[in-house]
């Protein structure tokens, strides 16, 4: 004669059985589950009461026990499986889905505006003959300033205004000229080449970020003049912003040059009429250029009376706020699809 706690058990399990061929619901299942192998469920109670029964009667009870449990575990498990897909092929039938069509492509991104931007400066400059140089982001007291010609109380020096690393002996660049330096001990002269990269400066607001991007420029050979200058610069701005942007040149000063110019477009967002952008004036600064100071030449070691050269540089970001209508740097860093997905 069987144990009274095997007929139980057996009790137990065809009692689950029936519940579980009337239960149509996921919920249901989770309920039987819990209410006949849960921690307070019958099967779970009869077998912590395992030790108070003879060696022999524990053998038997618990085999069935053991078995009981798992065959309700499988069927509660096949029970899931075959109400997950009906309810899916409900869904399916409910919605016509097709599931043998392929899926969605995941979305493709696109290149950032500045990157845009930058390569399409390069292309104008790349086609005239430049070559592109690129350099360390990090860099020496030297190459940053020293071998630019600006002296040791330049303001440019002071650490409100360049970020120096932390023994002061490196400090992030604060323009790519550093890069002419290199490119001419590297290859010497005659060279015409560009500067593209990223640079960094104390510097926050609506119109700055503490890193931004540059590309400066260089020629250097015998009997380039500014009139070499003003033709190379202006057959940019006509490549970039239209064959019909008017340009000027202004006297201005910087430490590597002599002489120096800013050099203003005319606004390409009131076309010269007057904004809040050209402040009225119906011109737009872009870049600084002018004629490389012999100073210079004198730490690569080129002869300035035999050579002569230019040099320009323009923030990137600046050139691609005009030519996007984009009123403020700060958005181009801030990641925001929607904004970033409109170039």
């Amino acid at each position: 004669m069987e144990h009274p706690l095997v007929l139980r058990l057996k009790a137990f399990q065809k009692e689950a059985s029936l519940e579980l061929e009337r239960t149509e619901q996921t919920q249901g299942l989770q309920e039987l589950k819990v209410r006949f192998l849960g921690k307070k469920g019958p099967i779970t109670e009869i077998m912590k009461g395992l030790g108070k029964l003879d060696a022999t009667e524990r053998a038997a009870v618990g085999q069935v026990a053991n078995q009981v449990k798992e065959q309700l575990q499988q069927a509660l498990q096949q029970k899931l499986e075959k109400l997950e897909t009906q309810s899916l092929s409900e869904a399916l039938a409910k919605d016509n889905l097709d599931v043998t069509l392929p899926g969605l492509p995941p979305p493709h991104g696109s290149k950032h505006p500045i990157t845009q931007t930058l390569a399409e400066v390069e292309l104008v400059f790349l086609g005239l003959g430049f070559k592109s140089y690129q350099g360390p982001q990090i860099e020496t007291d030297y190459y940053n300033f020293e071998a630019l010609n600006i002296p040791a109380n330049h303001p440019a020096r002071d650490m409100q205004d360049t970020f120096y690393l932390e023994n002061s002996k490196y400090l992030l660049r604060t323009h790519t000229s550093p890069v002419q330096i290199r490119a001419m001990e590297k290859d010497g002269v005659p060279i015409r080449m560009i500067a593209p990269g990223a640079v960094y400066r104390h510097d926050h607001d609506v119109t700055h970020t503490p890193m931004f991007h540059q590309l400066e420029g260089l020629w250097v050979d015998e009997n380039v003049t500014f009139a070499d200058l003003k033709g190379v610069l202006t057959l940019f701005v006509q490549r970039v912003f239209g064959d019909q942007t008017p340009v000027r040149f202004r006297p201005s000063f910087f430490p590597f040059t002599e002489p120096s110019a800013e050099m203003d477009i005319g606004c390409v967002l009131c076309e010269q009429q007057g904004c809040r952008v050209c402040k009225q004036s119906g011109w737009l600064e872009i870049m600084g250029c002018g004629m490389v100071d012999p100073a210079v030449f004198a730490h690569v070691g080129v002869d300035s009376e035999r050579y002569t050269g230019f040099a320009f540089g323009m923030g990137i970001e600046r050139i691609a706020m005009l030519k996007l209508g984009i009123p403020d740097i700060r958005l181009f860093f801030e990641n925001d699809l929607r904004f970033l997905q409109q170039f």
